[in-house]
């Protein structure tokens, strides 16, 4: 059971780099748009664009590198990815124009989708007896490193010099390099071999399939606290405007706390079918409370506010839980990569989607989007269970032998 610091050892490894990697990962998420809009000068209309460009070019990498990393050896497949990563990102100081931008950000968008498929066997292998429950730890880890990011980059913003907003973007490769050195300390992962069979399975099992589209459904649950509430906050409320900052660290905050522990109840696919439905009923009242905030005294919205976010938070942990399970625990081992690729689509339409179907609904529409919004999270939630009970079923007898060669489910 993962603890603050693991044991030495694989796991401990794992953590540091991850916790590196996400410290830049922090810079860039908290000032990266800054930067090019700022700095370089970009039309945000082009760095918006840019942006959805690289969401939609990086969805494939994700099950391209899982299955490289199945049948080559996971490390060496991850650590290349974060290589690329640090060299697309320190490309960035040369970004001058629209396509150079466009270059760099869709390296750096794909070597961050290749990374998350290509780590999955490594969790799976140096997780324990739990590797989803490792899993949750990581992503306490992610936000711990990424507000640590997110000061630093604060202090480059505060200061808003050319120089400044250079130092952040090599602080970002920097850290993306120290990650990949991190992991010269992680024993290497021997490929698994090629059973008989199609290469692309992940593609053909239906139920999961499924499984990934409601998740990405789900997921752009993500994308309400970093795009909608804080447009929300500032074009529909009469809240402070730091208050945009004190919805994030709060959210940030019980991620850190809790995540371990949300998913340690969720032990099964049975149970990960059931943290869905919850999540999707609390994305609901979540949802309710923001658009309450509209219209309201500074000292309601901003608690209306604040109450919308910490109920949102307690969906998100369900949702991550749950995702995190069904992933791992429907997945063959001898293809964890292939499927947490395939897994990571979901999220990756999430990314290029959510931002503008968030906007049009509940900032364009107002006050009824956000209720279609929450209301779209709860059928998703409940049709959840029902894909995970399909996913369960035993296989037809004539797909016996793709069932033996693959299916080793820890279902």
């Amino acid at each position: 059971m993962p603890q603050l610091v693991p044991e030495a050892g694989p796991q401990r490894v794992i953590a540091a780099s991850n916790f590196v990697n996400t410290v830049g990962s922090g810079l860039y998420l908290t000032a990266g748009v800054l930067y090019f809009t700022q700095d370089v000068r970009l039309p945000a209309t082009q760095v918006g664009l840019g942006l959805g460009v690289a969401g939609f070019a990086s969805l494939a990498m994700g099950i391209a590198a899982g299955h490289l990393a199945d049948r080559c050896g996971a490390r060496g497949v991850y650590a290349a990815t974060i290589v690329v990563q640090a060299l697309a990102t320190a490309g960035f100081v040369l970004v001058d124009s629209f396509w150079p931008f466009v270059l760099a950000v869709c390296a750096a968008t794909g070597a961050t989708a290749a990374g998350r498929a290509a780590r999955s066997p490594l969790i799976r292998r140096f997780g324990g007896d739990r590797p989803q429950e490792y899993r949750a730890y990581l992503r306490a880890v992610t936000n711990t490193g990424i507000s640590l990011g997110a000061l630093l980059a604060g202090v480059a913003l505060q200061v808003g010099t050319h120089t400044a907003y250079q130092l952040l973007v090599v602080g970002n490769a920097v850290a993306f390099g120290a990650s990949a050195a991190i992991l010269l300390f992680l024993p290497p992962v021997a490929p698994e071999p090629m059973p008989a069979g199609p290469r692309w399975i992940a593609l053909r099992d239906r139920p999961y399939l499924l499984l990934t589209a409601l998740d990405g459904i789900m997921a752009i649950q993500f994308k309400v606290l970093t795009v909608a509430i804080p447009l929300w906050l500032v074009v529909a409320t009469s809240a402070p405007h730091w208050l945009v900052s004190g919805t994030m660290l709060g959210n940030t905050v019980i991620v850190i706390a809790l995540q371990v522990r949300a998913s340690r109840s969720v032990n099964s696919p049975a149970a990960a079918g059931g943290a869905y439905r919850r999540a999707g009923v609390v994305f609901l009242v979540s949802c309710s409370l923001i658009s309450l905030s509209a219209g309201a005294p500074a000292w309601a919205a901003a608690t209306l506010l604040l109450a919308g976010v910490a109920v949102h938070t307690v969906g998100e942990l369900w949702h991550s839980a749950a995702g995190f399970e069904v992933s791992f625990a429907l997945a063959p081992e001898r293809a964890t990569g292939q499927y947490l690729g395939v897994f990571g689509l979901g999220a990756g339409l999430a990314d290029a989607l959510g931002p503008s179907l968030l906007i049009a609904l509940c900032i364009t529409w107002g006050r009824p989007g956000w209720y279609v919004m929450g209301a779209l999270f709860t059928v998703t939630g409940l049709a959840a269970p029902f894909a995970v009970r399909w996913a369960q079923r035993p296989a037809p007898a004539t797909d016996m032998s793709l069932d033996v060669a693959w299916k080793e489910t820890a279902a």
